[in-house]
C-alpha cells in the first residue's frame, strides 16, 4: 500500500522538476534571441518561468526554477559571460535578481496553496450544505408524514367518537319504549276524542259547525304534534345531520322530562322542575343537548336505585348564572360520588356500573364543550350528588 504511493510522489516530484527545467530553459532561449536588448527588464522571461513552475509545479519546483534561472542569469548576461564568477559592480543586480525572484516563487506558490486549500474549504463548505439540505428535507417529510398521520388519526377519533355517541343514544331506545309509547298516545288520544266529537256536532240537528271546525282543528294540531315527537325521537337515534338552531332551555328540559317519564315512575322517582323565567335562548343541536340532559337524568335514577329508606328526589334545576351564560344543575338524592372516582367520572371508558360502557359522561363532556359550555359534578351536603352544565347564552339581536 506505501510503495505506490511513494512511487506516485517520486514520480510528481520529476514532473515538477521536469517542467522547472523546461520552463527556464525556454525562458533562456528567449532571452538570448532578445540578447541585442537585453537589460534588466530582460529577466522579465525568468521571473515567468519561476512563477510558472511555482504555480504550476509547486514550492520545489519554483526552488529548482530560481537556482536555475539565477545560475543561468549569472552565466549568460552577467560579467564576465560564461563564467559563474560575479563581479563587484554586478553583485547587487546579481543579490537583487535573486531575491526577487525567491520572493515571487514563495508569493506564487503561497497563493496556489492558499487559494486551493480555499476551493478545498467551498468544496467541503458544499458538501456539508448538500447533507445538510439532505437532512432537512429528510426531517420535513418525516414532519409532513406525521402531520398526515396525525390528522388520520384525530379523524378516525372524530369518527369513532360519533359512532359511539350514536351507539349511546341507540342503547337507550329500549329504555326510552315506553316513554315513546306514552307521549305519542297523548296526541293520538286527542285525535280520536276530536273526531268523536266532530261527528257528534255533524250529527245534530242542525249541524253545529263552529264546534266542528274546532274539533277539526284540533285533530290537525294534534296531528302535528304527534308528527313532530316521531321526527325529534328518530333523529335521536339516526346519524342525521347536525344543526345548530337558536331554543329554550326549558323547552329542552320539558321534552326530555316527557322522554323520561315512564322509567322515573317505574323507579319510583319524584321528580322537581325548578326552572327560572324569563330565560335567554342558546344555540345548539337540539338532538345532542336533548340527550345530554336525557343521559344525566337516567344516570341520576340509577344513581338512586339502590337507595332504601328515604325518597327518591330528583330535581332539575335552570337558571342564568351570569349575564352571558345559563346553568342547568340535576341533582339526585343517590349514594353520591366517590372522592376518588370524581377526577376521572368524564373519562372515556371510566364507569362504576357493572354493565356500564364508560361513554355516556365522556359523550356528554364533550358535547358541552362543543356547545362552549362546562360540565361537572359535585357531592350534595347530605345526600347524592349534583351535575350541572352551563351553556352561552344567545346574544339580544338589535331592535
Amino acid at each position: 500500500m506505501e510503495k505506490p504511493a511513494i512511487h506516485e510522489q517520486l514520480r510528481s516530484l520529476l514532473l515538477a522538476f521536469g517542467l522547472a527545467i523546461a520552463l527556464v530553459a525556454i525562458a533562456l532561449g528567449l532571452t538570448l534571441l532578445l540578447r541585442s536588448s537585453v537589460s534588466l527588464t530582460g529577466y522579465v522571461f525568468f521571473y515567468a518561468a519561476v512563477v510558472a513552475a511555482s504555480w504550476f509545479g509547486g514550492k520545489w519546483s519554483g526552488a529548482l526554477a530560481v537556482v536555475l534561472s539565477t545560475l543561468a542569469v549569472e552565466y549568460f548576461f552577467m560579467p564576465p559571460v560564461h563564467s559563474f564568477a560575479v563581479r563587484r559592480q554586478s553583485l547587487p543586480i546579481f543579490i537583487e535578481f535573486a531575491l526577487t525572484s525567491v520572493v515571487i516563487a514563495w508569493f506564487s506558490s503561497w497563493r496556489k496553496e492558499a487559494e486551493a486549500a480555499l476551493q478545498q474549504a467551498r468544496d467541503q463548505l458544499q458538501i456539508r450544505v448538500d447533507e445538510r439540505t439532505a437532512e432537512l428535507r429528510q426531517s420535513n417529510e418525516q414532519l409532513l408524514a406525521e402531520m398526515a398521520e396525525r390528522k388520520r388519526a384525530e379523524e378516525a377519533y372524530y369518527e369513532a367518537q360519533a359512532e359511539l355517541a350514536t351507539v349511546s343514544r341507540r342503547s337507550a331506545l329500549g329504555t326510552l319504549a315506553a316513554s315513546i309509547s306514552h307521549e305519542v298516545n297523548q296526541p293520538l288520544a286527542a285525535v280520536v276524542t276530536n273526531a268523536d266529537a266532530c261527528s257528534i256536532w255533524l250529527a245534530s240537528d242542525p249541524p253545529n259547525l263552529e264546534e266542528a271546525r274546532a274539533a277539526v282543528d284540533s285533530i290537525a294540531r294534534e296531528g302535528t304534534r304527534a308528527s313532530e315527537v316521531i321526527r325529534r325521537i328518530r333523529a335521536m337515534f339516526t346519524k342525521a345531520t347536525l344543526e345548530r338552531t337558536s331554543m329554550q332551555i326549558n323547552e329542552l328540559i320539558s321534552e326530555a322530562v316527557a322522554l323520561m317519564q315512564s322509567e322515573l315512575q317505574r323507579n319510583q322517582v319524584a321528580l322537581t322542575t325548578e326552572l327560572a323565567d324569563n330565560l335567554p335562548t342558546t344555540t345548539g343541536d337540539r338532538v345532542q343537548l336533548q340527550q345530554v340532559i336525557v343521559n344525566l337524568v337516567r344516570n341520576a335514577i340509577e344513581a338512586m336505585s339502590s337507595v332504601t329508606g328515604r325518597p327518591r328526589r330528583l330535581v332539575i334545576r335552570s337558571e342564568r348564572k351570569s349575564e352571558g351564560e345559563l346553568l342547568v344543575a340535576v341533582r339526585d338524592s343517590g349514594i353520591g360520588i366517590e372522592p376518588k372516582d370524581q377526577k376521572r367520572l368524564f373519562n372515556a371508558f371510566f364507569t362504576t356500573k357493572p354493565q356500564g360502557m364508560g361513554m355516556g359522561l365522556s359523550i356528554c363532556d364533550s358535547i358541552i364543550q362543543t356547545h362552549g359550555g362546562r360540565l361537572w359534578a359535585s357531592n350534595n351536603s347530605d345526600h347524592g350528588a349534583t351535575l350541572q352544565f352551563t351553556l352561552p347564552a344567545s346574544q339580544p339581536t338589535e331592535p
